[in-house]
């Protein structure tokens, strides 16, 4: 697919459109619009763009009491300041009253451009899987996430979690697509072993059986873009089919999709598993392809997680 864009470019293209169907769609800011590319919907749509400065817990205030007019507010800010910072006031203000509110966390996983450890989420699905009333999606490129936003907006009356990463990467969907939320979606066919992969991490999940292949491997490719609610019977499936998984993910494997992926297969169909993601570390500062290698998140070690069950 040409004219690849980064997920960010396409969120905020995508809140004006959203803004031009839905009047009641907003934007709040937590200063970083030039970065998270809400100042799309700054420049082209202003009126309904909100600069909250840096006031996280504010701002989730804000938004909350907007939710209650009937409005439907994006939350845009990194996801480590999504998670961390402003917390109990979306766990209080927003999740308990199930306010329809849409939480974006931009700059996840250990993919932010050098912008230092303390600007890394890798804990982020975790906390909001964690959280009762909340719907938590993980696209895996520029389509799924145009796709998603809609979702979130005309499907859902809740709050969501919306993850995105900051720079382009290769698209794997196309306009003959159509996302469902709570619904995973097989890539790829085989019967050896089952790679299952949310948000980036299901392309390189793609990329490994790839690798697969060469060595007469038929890898299973699940992408799971909600990871709440989960489709167990999808993950039950392709355990059943080829008896081995391996899931993939740029973020810890404690409370993310390895987690939630052996949680499921513990309870309906134990099978061999490997969790390739982040270890019980903090990320460090250096570029994307670095710190993928760095952390073993790349579609070799992915294969290498698959030869091993084999």
């Amino acid at each position: 697919m040409s004219n690849i864009k980064g997920q960010r470019v396409v969120f905020g293209e995508t809140l004006v459109e959203l803004i031009d169907k839905h009047d009641q769609v907003l934007v709040l800011d937590g200063d970083l619009a030039n970065s998270t590319r809400a100042d799309i919907v700054a420049e082209q749509r202003p009126e309904h763009f909100f600069e909250m400065g840096i006031a996280e817990q504010n701002m989730a205030g804000v938004a909350a009491g907007l939710a209650t007019l009937g409005f439907i507010p994006f939350i845009s800010t990194f996801a480590a300041f999504a998670t961390k910072r402003d917390l109990d006031q979306i766990r209080i203000v927003v999740a308990q009253p199930k306010l329809h509110v849409i939480i974006t966390g931009a700059y996840s996983g250990v993919q932010t451009a050098k912008t230092g450890k303390a600007h890394l989420s890798v804990q982020d699905i975790s906390v909001f899987r964690a959280m009762p009333n909340m719907t938590v999606v993980v696209p895996a490129d520029q389509v799924e996430v145009r796709q998603a936003m809609y979702a979130l907006v005309e499907d859902l009356d809740g709050p969501a979690y919306l993850r995105l990463t900051r720079d382009p990467y290769k698209a794997i969907f196309d306009d003959s697509y159509q996302f469902k939320l709570g619904q995973a979606v097989v890539l790829r066919q085989g019967e050896d072993v089952a790679l299952i992969g949310t948000g980036e991490e299901s392309i390189r999940c793609l990329e490994a059986a790839d690798l697969l292949a060469q060595d007469g491997i038929q890898a299973y490719v699940l992408h799971v873009p909600t990871l709440k609610p989960l489709d167990q019977q999808a993950i039950v499936t392709a355990a059943r089919q080829t008896g081995r998984v391996v899931t993939a993910e740029d973020h810890t494997i404690i409370g993310g999709l390895g987690s939630a992926v052996a949680e499921v297969l513990g309870e309906n169909q134990p099978t061999p598993m490997r969790r390739v993601g982040m270890r019980d570390v903090y990320g460090e500062s250096a570029t994307n392809t670095a710190l993928l290698e760095k952390y073993g998140l790349t579609p070799r070690h992915i294969a290498s997680a698959a030869l091993e069950l084999l």
